[in-house]
């Protein structure tokens, strides 16, 4: 794993502390534990959209929300998007059919130099900008 850098997206945020969610609950606990040996950063989005879904949703109380995000923001560095991503994910909506905010988060992740974006919900094996996209389940 040398050499490659990662990000997680939103859902495998949301299956690490979601019981229900079975054999993808326990292998994304796996994943979070081994992406912290590695050299993986956050995207201030997925923990924002992390922090209103699992409120949303009722999986947990804010207040355990609130400090599963915080230890998240110690355990990897977090990078936010930058003015130009807007731009450049609008246009990635229109010319490649991404959701706007699928969008937002490939840009900022290309950005901070990703080279591996792990999601389910994106299209397993695609490469953006250099970047591999991977669904790990």
């Amino acid at each position: 794993m040398s050499g490659e850098k990662y990000t997680l997206d939103t859902n495998i945020l949301i299956y690490s502390i979601d019981r229900q969610a079975g054999e993808r609950h326990h292998k994304s606990i796996e994943l979070i534990e081994e992406m912290s040996r590695c050299d993986c950063i956050l995207t201030l989005q997925a923990l924002s959209e992390f922090y209103s879904a699992v409120n949303r949703k009722n999986k947990m109380p804010r207040d355990e929300a609130e400090a599963q995000v915080n230890d998240w923001m110690i355990l990897f560095p977090v990078v936010n998007a930058e003015p130009g991503i807007l731009q450049r994910a609008m246009k990635a909506v229109d010319a490649h059919k991404f959701s706007f905010w699928d969008a937002m988060l490939l840009e900022t992740a290309v950005q901070a130099s990703v080279t591996r974006f792990l999601s389910e919900d994106m299209q397993h094996g695609r490469l953006w900008k250099g970047m591999s996209i991977q669904n790990p389940y």
